[in-house]
């Protein structure tokens, strides 16, 4: 999920990744603005676990279909659907949470060279966020970088661990057999046929209310079993999506994959 990624396989959002060096960006500035069109059309977004206790009250927490299953916060029930953002991109509300993927955007560490453990700060060129402005904080000064652009450094860091704690949970969570194909059904005035929803998987809450007690104290004591209540509660909120695409005139179709 926060792995160096490769040329040809950028990670979602982002278009290109170059690494900040005193050379060539030593006039560069961050601007911060209240818009995010790079969300438009982005339905779901990377997860992790110390984030599914405050995401659980204002997004869905699933997990993708595959052998390789990872967290997701959805925006949207329908591929192509964020109910966030309007299609330029203006945020639509301020009262929810906005997963660190999100915020993390248009910066990701990198691993430069793949023979060595290194990575280096890299952002998104293609970003309206950072170039030659007259306006904007500045990322370097005096040739070094500045307190802004190690902050930056710090929280993609921090967020490159989080991502490796989500790895070993998922890893974890694959072996317990509690994860299943979900589906969702939503029944609309008016309409003969309920609206079906698939292509997520989801934990098996009658497999979870049948493990034996040593196995439930033992997610308890590593923390796994808060994190599976938070998803469960999260799933509550899929309604409540389903609604505010329907208030933004984004109405869902029956056929649905989260990918």
């Amino acid at each position: 999920m926060a792995s160096a990624p490769q040329a040809q396989n950028l990670p979602l959002l982002y278009n290109d990744l170059v690494p900040l060096n005193v050379e060539q960006h030593g006039n560069y500035k961050l601007r911060i603005e209240n818009k995010a069109p790079y969300l438009v059309g982005v339905h779901a977004v990377p997860l992790t676990i110390e984030e599914f206790a405050p995401c659980q009250r204002f997004l869905p927490i699933v997990f993708s279909a595959g052998q390789n299953p990872v967290p997701l916060a959805l925006m949207g029930l329908n591929e192509g659907v964020n109910t966030i953002v309007d299609a330029e991109g203006n945020l639509l509300r301020e009262d929810g949470y906005v997963p660190a993927y999100i915020r993390r955007y248009p910066w990701m560490l990198v691993r430069l060279n793949p023979e060595k453990e290194e990575l280096s700060l890299c952002f998104d060129p293609t970003s309206d966020m950072i170039g030659e402005f007259e306006d904007g904080q500045p990322l370097i000064e005096n040739g070094e970088a500045t307190q802004l652009t190690q902050d930056l450094l710090k929280f993609c860091e921090q967020f490159e661990e989080s991502a490796m704690r989500t790895q070993a949970f998922m890893t974890e969570l694959v072996e317990t057999g509690l994860l299943m194909e979900g589906e969702l059904s939503i029944s609309v005035p008016g309409s003969e046929q309920p609206f079906v929803y698939r292509g997520f998987q989801m934990i098996n809450e009658e497999k979870l209310r049948d493990l034996r007690g040593d196995q439930l104290r033992k997610m308890n004591q590593n923390g796994m079993l808060p994190l599976l209540h938070a998803h469960l509660m999260s799933l509550q909120g899929m309604s409540e999506v389903f609604n505010r695409q329907q208030r933004l005139g984004l109405g869902p179709v029956p056929a649905f994959q989260i990918s």
